[in-house]
C-alpha cells in the first residue's frame, strides 16, 4: 500500500536542540525499519520569485510541488497558527503563543495588532495555540489556549480588526509544559476537530475518560455529536502522543501529524474510534490492536511534525526539529510515503517551521518558529513564507 515518493525540504544549516516540541530530550535516533523506504527521487529546488497575483485557486492535477518562495511577513513573536479571514483576500490572523496575542497580517507584509485572548496562562509548549474560522458562520472565530492546568477552546467574533467577547466551548483538556496539541480544524461535516497532547503523561492517551492524547470532535456550540464513536464523549480517536497538524483532503478524509518519542514521527489517516497506539507503539508496528501511520520518519530528528496542509493530492508537513517542509504526494488509495534519509535538496535556511496553510489564491503560507526559546532566531524572525505551487 505504501509508495515511495519524492520529499522536498526547506532546511536550515543545522537542526535545533533535540528537546524541541515532542522530541524526547534523551531520545536517540534509530535506524529505519525494514519496511521504511530509504531514498526518494530528487525534487526541484525552490528559487526566489514572485508568486502570481492573487486569484481564485485553479483546479490543477496533483501532486504539486513548490517552485518559488518569498518572505512576506517578518518580526512575529513565537507565532503558532494561521487562519485566513473569510472574504478578505490575502488577510490572515496569526496567534503569538507566548504573548497570548492575535495579529492581522496581509499579503503585502503589513502586521496589525488585533488583541489579546483573556486568561492565557501557559509555559513551555503551552500558551495561545490554534485558531480557526467556522466556514458556516464566517464571523465566528475559535481559539485553543492554555489556561493554567487545562487547555480550553473558546469562541469569539471577528470583524474589521476587532475581536468580540470570548465564551468557553470546551474545557478540561489537560495541559503541561509539553505536549499540548492545539490544532483546530472544521471538517466538511461542519464539526470542529481538536487535537490534544497527553501533557507528558503517556498513559492518558489510552484513557477514554481523559481528553489528553486525543483527536476530539464537537459541534460549533460545543456539544457532542450523536454519531461520535464513544457515547456522550467528544473523543474521535485516541492513543496519540502530541498531534499538532490536522488537514482534510478532497474526499473529506482527516489527516494528522504526530510527534513520536525516540523512534518515529508520524502522519496518520484518521478513522473514528481507532486507537493509534501511544504509548505502546511508535511508527509502523503492525500490531493488530493499533492503527499504523501511513507515513513515518526515522529518526525523529528529520521531522517533529507540526502544521499540516493539503492541496491537490499532496500533504505538506511543517517540521520543527527537522527544520524543513516535507512534501507527501498521496496515491489514489490515500497512501503516501517520504524518504527516511537525507532530503533531496538543501535549499535555504529558515529554521523551525510551525504551520503550513493553503491561501485562498492557491499559494502555501508557511510559518517559521525560531523565537520560541528553542530555535536560533535570525534577523527578521519569525516570518511567513509564501510558496508558489505547480504540478
Amino acid at each position: 500500500m505504501i509508495i515511495v515518493v519524492a520529499a522536498l525540504a526547506v532546511v536550515g544549516a543545522s537542526c535545533s536542540d533535540s528537546s524541541s516540541d515532542g522530541a524526547s530530550p534523551t531520545g536517540s535516533a534509530s535506524e529505519p525499519s525494514s519496511g521504511a523506504p530509504t531514498s526518494g527521487a530528487p525534487s526541484p529546488s525552490l528559487s526566489p520569485g514572485t508568486p502570481p497575483a492573487p486569484s481564485s485557486p485553479v483546479a490543477l492535477p496533483g501532486p504539486v510541488t513548490p517552485s518559488a518562495v518569498e518572505e512576506i511577513v517578518t518580526g512575529l513573536a513565537a507565532p503558532w497558527s494561521i487562519a485566513f479571514v473569510p472574504g478578505a483576500e490575502g488577510q490572515a490572523l496569526v496567534t503569538q503563543r507566548d504573548e497570548g496575542t492575535i495579529v492581522l497580517v496581509d499579503a503585502g507584509g503589513t502586521v496589525t495588532p488585533v488583541g489579546s485572548v483573556p486568561g492565557v496562562d501557559g509555559s513551555g509548549e503551552g500558551g495561545l495555540l490554534g485558531l480557526a474560522f467556522d466556514p458556516a458562520a464566517p464571523g465566528e472565530l475559535y481559539v485553543y489556549a492554555t489556561m493554567g492546568s487545562q487547555n480550553v477552546v473558546q469562541r469569539t467574533t471577528y470583524a474589521d480588526g476587532v475581536l468580540g467577547s470570548f465564551s468557553v466551548v470546551l474545557d478540561g483538556i489537560p495541559a503541561g509544559t509539553r505536549h499540548d496539541g492545539g490544532r483546530l480544524a472544521f471538517g466538511p461535516d461542519g464539526m470542529l476537530y481538536i487535537s490534544t497532547g497527553e501533557g507528558g503523561v503517556p498513559e492518558d492517551a489510552q484513557d477514554l475518560d481523559n481528553l489528553g492524547g486525543k483527536i476530539l470532535r464537537i459541534t460549533p456550540a460545543g456539544d457532542v455529536p450523536p454519531d461520535n464513536p464513544f457515547d456522550g464523549s467528544p473523543i474521535w480517536t485516541y492513543g496519540h502522543r502530541n498531534v499538532e497538524g490536522l488537514a482534510f483532503d478532497d474526499d473529506g478524509r482527516l489527516w494528522a501529524s504526530e510527534f513520536g518519542d525516540r523512534s518515529a514521527d508520524e502522519v496518520n489517516l484518521i478513522s473514528p474510534g481507532e486507537n493509534y497506539g501511544w504509548p505502546f507503539v511508535e511508527g509502523i508496528g503492525g500490531a493488530p490492536d493499533y492503527t499504523d501511520p501511513v507515513v513515518e520518519w526515522r529518526p525523529t530528528s528529520e521531522a517533529s511534525p507540526s502544521g499540516l496542509a493539503y492541496v491537490r493530492d499532496t500533504l505538506f508537513v511543517a517540521a520543527l526539529r527537522g527544520e524543513r517542509l516535507w512534501q507527501v504526494p498521496l496515491a489514489a488509495d490515500g497512501s503516501g510515503s517520504v524518504s527516511a534519509g537525507e532530503p533531496a535538496e538543501f535549499v535555504t535556511d529558515y529554521g523551525r517551521l510551525r504551520d503550513a496553510v493553503v491561501a485562498p489564491d492557491g499559494t502555501l503560507w508557511v510559518l517559521t518558529n525560531n523565537t520560541d526559546g528553542r530555535g536560533s532566531a535570525r534577523d527578521g524572525d519569525d516570518r511567513i513564507l509564501r510558496l508558489t505551487l505547480t504540478p
